[in-house]
Parts: C-alpha cells; structure tokens; sequence
C-alpha cells in the first residue's frame, strides 16, 4: 500500500485562520479600510484610541478571502461570501458592535503630512505659488526642465505665475517629487480611509454613511412633486395629486358661492367682507391677515378665457376654469 500523504499546515496560518473565523461568528459589522502611505505608528495609534470598541485585522487577503468562503460554507451563510470581494488592496478590517458611522470617523480623524515621493499617485492637486524660492540663480536650469518660468531677484530665484505641478491621480515624477522637496512642502496628507462595509449581510459603499435623513426626505418629496406633476399633466389622480385636487375643487366652489346671494359659509363671508371693504383687512398681519390674503385673491377677477386642465387640478387660479362660468351666471 502506498503510504498515505498527511498535508500539515503552518501554526501560523491555522491560529490566524481560527481568530479571523472567531470574529467572523462574534461580529456582524465589519468595515474594510484602506491604509495606503499609513505608517506603523499611525496605525498603533488608531487601534490604542479604539480598544475595547474594535478589533483591526491585518493580513494577506487572497488567504483572508480562502478563509471567509472556507467559513461561509462552513456556517451555511452565502452572504458572508460578499465579504470577501471587498477585501482587496492594501486593506484592513475593522470589527465592532458599536456605532459604524462613529468608528468611521474615530478612524479617520488622525492625518499625517508628508511629502511627496516619485512614483507615488497624487490624492490632490499640487501647485506651486508664485513668488522667491530661496533657490541660487544656479538653479535656473532645473526650472527649465520643468517648463516653470522664472526670473532673478536679488540673487535668488522667483517663480513669475503659480503653476500646477500635478493633478490628482496623477504620477509624481522625480523632478516635480524634488522641486517640492528643495522648497520645503508637503502637499499630502494621508489618513485611514473606510472604503466599505458589511453590516449584517448587507455591503455598500462607505459614502452610504454620508447621507442624513434629510437627503432622504429630500429626494423623497422631490420624486413626490415630480410624480404629482406628471400625473396632474396626464389626468391621473393618486394620493399625491389628491391634495392639489380637492383645493382646486373648493377654490371652484368659492367663485360659485361669491356670484350667490342667498348662500353662504364662514368663510365665503369673509370672502364677501374683502370685496365689500378690502380696506378693513389691508393691515393685518396675523393669522386674519393670511386669511384676508387668501380671500382677496379668491375675489381677483379671472380671465376670460379658462384655465388649462392641468393648472385647474394644481390650484394655478383660485377660481381655476370656473371664473367664466361663474361671470356669465351673475
């Protein structure tokens, strides 16, 4: 018989891989960060401002992401499989049971300042002003080469007109990456960045954290107004067009009760009072005032010709298409 092969694994991989399968089954809220240009000190930092709230986990993430699918099959959860196409780059996970939009922003708030190095992709826009340098005349020629006009003042180097070295995403090059070294800048500033979350089977973009319900009621009542418009146009009552309807409706009924004599409410006689003395109300500004204001222009006399049908069911005209109607009874 053939002797039998037994595979052994590292005790390395296995306790990493039994402690990441324990977080896993411990924790729903998991944050995936990025932590490019973070140093090893920052890093300490975040985790000692954050014991006791969260865990940060470090690791290679084609092995992270064999465990997570390994465990996902192993607890029958297929949503935990998500988990692992977010894991990609020079990440980290974060696991905690509080808040995520507080760890996000514990996490976050620590930058640090640094210079900019050759090779490296530029996270923003970096000009340099114009103005002296500081900079020996014997310099001019390094100016040149980076097609920066220049000119001699009292025996330094003065940059004419602010020029952009680089864009954001863009790659420094080592003369821009010297310039700024030789000039004494650090444009970069780098921080841990939360790039996206699994909350509970559910992932999405970190930016989902960055809306607030006023967002949400905003976009709410924007696509409520543009449904009502919409169905107003085409004639189509819905709960959002109810409202619209029956003002419209009771604005017809006041220009019907003003051409009557013998018949009245309330408030179609304080219509009536306005158009008898619209002097009386002409002061107020309480709530008699919004009243007054409201009757006075229930009283305006209409067009002759009639409203459209989508300006009667929106209230466009107190008396809609009925002023008319209402002229030829008198």
């Amino acid at each position: 018989m053939a002797d039998e092969v037994k595979r052994t694994y590292n005790p390395r991989k296995t306790a990493y891989a039994t402690r990441l399968k324990g977080l896993l089954d411990e924790y729903t809220q998991i944050l995936i960060a990025t932590v490019d240009n973070i140093g090893s000190k920052q890093l300490q930092e975040a985790r000692m401002e954050l014991r006791g709230r969260a865990e940060f986990l470090f690791g290679k993430n084609t092995m992270i992401r064999k465990i997570v699918r390994d465990h996902a099959k192993e607890v029958g959860n297929p949503d935990l499989e998500k988990l692992a196409g977010l894991v990609e780059g020079n990440s980290c996970m974060v696991f905690t049971k509080e808040s995520i939009i507080g760890i996000r922003d514990k996490m976050t708030e620590r930058e640090i300042q640094a210079a900019a190095k050759a090779g490296t992709m530029a996270p923003c826009q970096v000009s340099v002003p114009a103005g002296p340098t500081g900079m020996e005349p014997t310099m001019t020629s390094f100016f040149q080469s980076l097609n920066i006009a220049t000119k001699i003042n009292r025996g330094q180097i003065d940059i004419v007109n602010p020029v952009v070295l680089f864009e954001e995403g863009e790659k420094v090059g080592e003369s821009q990456a010297a310039l700024l070294s030789k000039l004494g800048l650090k444009p970069f500033f780098y921080k841990i960045k939360v790039v996206s979350v699994y909350d509970n089977g559910n992932t999405y973009s970190s930016d989902v954290l960055d809306i607030t319900p006023a967002d949400v009621a905003s976009a709410f009542f924007s696509a409520a107004n543009q449904m009502a418009a919409l169905c107003l146009e085409i004639d189509y009552p819905t709960a959002v067009t109810v409202p619209h309807s029956i003002l419209a409706a009771y604005k017809n009924i006041l220009a019907v009760g003003v051409a009557l004599e013998n018949y009245s409410w309330d408030n179609l006689k304080l219509v009536k009072e306005i158009l008898a003395d619209p002097s009386k109300f002409a002061g107020s500004g309480g709530g008699g005032g919004g009243g007054g204001g409201a009757a006075a222009e229930a009283a305006a006399p209409e067009p002759e010709e009639s409203s459209s049908k989508s300006s009667e069911a929106g209230g466009g005209g107190l008396f809609g298409g009925s002023g008319s109607d209402s002229d030829s009874s008198s």
